[in-house]
């Protein structure tokens, strides 16, 4: 017996196409060449990721065009659902588009995957009634996309993870066999080093698990200040925090305007959370921050069986060894003249210092409202 053209292409090459929005728009256009009359389609998969809890791709028929929305959650309730639950983003989105009931199907086995938690989930709209053939094709498909989907959604979570602990730069490199040592890459960024003040004392005054949570909230603000304004946290070093803002083709000075701007946002973000500590009777949480123009080697070092993805080179040192003295001189945020040449940001010149480890004295600026 012939396979539509759709479950043929499902058996032979569905697992070649990469990625979940290329596999929904290929799935879709295919079954509008057997004859379902689509409106859109939407995919849903579950995703391994501290704070998603499921991602949906919808795809429009009219366009070609295909989106992604995703769930935000925490563990717990969040998680618990089956794959049909987590999946109401496509289905409401979908309900806009067609003219009838929206049509989703677990993918895999029904019995199986219907009470499975995070299934995948196909769902479709249509522009008029299914035949009987037609609604049977597309409960087909979901059956047969079992394979194809089980190869993305594995890929989608290695990436997910990878993403989470090693941060997108390393992962990439992860995900580009780049598994040896001495394998990286050099960047010209500004580089952004901060530490928490005093977490010394606080993890020797209060329990572990107040302590982590105050760490918590610190890279919360700090590392999420950086991501708004386009810089990338490539380490977390026990309180401290590592982060670039690459130059990449834009100028120097919109790279060092983002970095302090970032700064001006943390700092914000701190304030606020320290009103909220103070009114918990919680001790207030300070941090110091270094910004440097530079190069710097992020690659993999270690032995040879166990690898880290780790930064290096003399613009690492500089930032570290200037947040160091950011308490010495009661500043709260500290650059180098690199930065300070190209910024539009007004600065103010705080002399010249020596760093431990740096052969010569480093001509250091601060904000002028500090």
């Amino acid at each position: 017996m012939q396979l539509p053209l759709t479950l043929a292409w499902l058996v032979d090459e569905a697992s070649t196409v990469d990625g979940p929005d290329h596999f929904l728009a290929s799935l879709g256009g295919k079954l509008i060449d057997d004859g379902v009359p689509l409106a859109g389609g939407a995919l849903t998969l579950a995703a391994t990721h501290p704070i998603i809890v499921s991602r949906t791709w919808l795809w429009r028929a009219e366009t070609a065009a295909v989106i992604e929305a995703l769930s935000f959650g925490s563990s717990g309730s969040a998680r618990q659902g089956t794959g049909l639950e987590q999946s109401k983003v496509g289905r409401d989105w979908l309900a806009a588009l067609g003219t009838g009931p929206v049509q989703e199907n677990a993918v895999g086995s029904v019995a199986d995957s219907q009470a499975a938690s995070g299934s995948p989930v196909l769902a479709w709209a249509v522009t008029r009634p299914l035949a009987e053939s037609e609604s049977d094709l597309l409960c087909e498909a979901a059956r047969f996309a079992a394979a194809p989907l089980a190869r993305l959604s594995a890929r989608a979570t290695l990436v997910a993870l990878l993403d989470a602990y090693l941060g997108r730069r390393g992962a990439a490199q992860v995900l580009a066999g780049r598994s040896r040592r001495e394998a990286g890459e050099t960047i010209r960024a500004v580089l952004l080093f901060a530490d928490l003040r005093g977490f010394t004392e606080l993890s020797e005054s209060v329990a572990p698990g107040a302590v982590v949570s105050a760490l918590d909230a610190w890279f919360d603000r700090i590392a999420g200040a950086v991501h708004a304004f386009g810089g990338e946290v490539l380490k977390f070093i026990g309180d401290g925090v590592l982060a670039i803002f690459p130059l990449g083709e834009g100028p120097a000075s919109a790279a060092c305007d983002a970095a302090i701007s970032a700064v001006r946002a943390a700092q914000a973000g701190m304030a606020h959370l320290n009103r909220a500590r103070s009114s918990q009777n919680l001790p207030s949480l300070h941090f110091g921050v270094a910004l440097h123009l530079g190069e710097m080697f992020w690659g993999n070092v270690g032995t040879a069986d166990r690898l880290d993805f780790t930064a290096i080179g003399p613009a690492v040192n500089l930032v570290s060894r200037l947040e160091g003295l950011c308490r010495p001189l009661g500043r709260n945020v500290l650059l180098t003249e690199a930065v300070a040449a190209e910024t539009t940001t007004t600065l103010v010149s705080v002399g010249k210092h020596p760093l431990r480890g740096i052969a010569a004295p480093c001509a250091v600026f601060g904000l002028p409202d500090e």
